[in-house]
């Protein structure tokens, strides 16, 4: 597609949560989070991610299970530490799980997971869903305690959460980018797989695109906003090309 080789190639999952937040608005059966997770798919998502919260703001059991049913694409699920949602996934059998913090009051996903501390409750968690077959990623901030503590628990893989670094500006943003380099580095040295996600935008994708080790990126506000005024196929290859461009200007430097 870019001339990237298929082994550095970052993928893109699309998060199309934010399909559902307009749908929920008024209570009605449009737009379609399947449609639009379709729509993404065919104009280069290499998967699709949702997350279901406890309160069902947006995303709701049925999306969940006919994006699982009617796509033949990666589906990457995002749960509770919780045995409800657990047992959710479980049955539904997405690709992946990745296990993320959630309160109520929040209107996104504030930090990572503290994975730390909370490893009796979270190895049952993930012994149960790769038993089912499912690979289980942890949502973490860049900090080599939390990704040595998700490997204990027997995570695959690891999300490291962006949201610092889309905060910062200045020279902040050089020092959270150093942050997830050297969690990358740390992962990938414990033979885990380096995702990363959250507030990314096509202005600032490039850096965290060019990490070592970048398996997938994981992108759902910035789309849904910009497929408002230009179309989600055309909000996705604005995506894909900025993500694919920074890959290759790193291989090339």
């Amino acid at each position: 597609m870019s001339g990237i080789p298929a082994a550095r190639r970052v993928l893109l999952g699309v998060n199309v949560d934010h399909v559902a937040t307009l749908r929920q608005a008024r209570g009605v059966d449009y737009p379609d989070p399947v449609e639009a997770s379709r729509v993404a798919v065919e104009a280069g998502a290499d998967g699709i991610t949702v997350h279901l919260r406890e309160d069902r703001r947006h995303i709701q059991d049925h999306d969940v299970e006919r994006i699982r049913g009617g796509l033949a694409v990666k589906l990457n699920l995002e749960i509770a530490a919780t045995d409800e949602m657990v047992a959710i996934a479980r049955r539904i059998r997405p690709d992946d799980v990745c296990i993320v913090p959630e309160r109520r009051a929040e209107l996104t996903t504030e930090g990572g997971l503290a994975v730390a501390g909370n490893e009796r409750t979270l190895a049952p968690m993930v012994r149960a869903l790769a038993e089912a077959g499912i690979r289980v990623s942890l949502f973490v901030d860049p900090d080599p305690r939390q990704i040595g503590a998700s490997h204990a628990v027997g995570a695959t893989v690891v999300e490291l959460h962006t949201g610092r670094y889309c905060e910062e500006s200045g020279a902040s943003v050089a020092a959270e980018i150093r942050h997830l380099l050297d969690a990358a580095e740390h992962a990938h040295g414990l033979g885990l797989v380096v995702n990363a996600g959250h507030g990314l935008t096509v202005a600032n994708v490039a850096p965290v695109a060019r990490l070592p080790h970048l398996h997938e990126l994981n992108i759902g506000h910035a789309i849904v906003a910009r497929a408002v005024l230009i179309g989600m196929a055309a909000a996705v290859r604005e995506m894909r090309v900025a993500i694919d461009a920074a890959v290759a200007g790193a291989a090339a430097a």
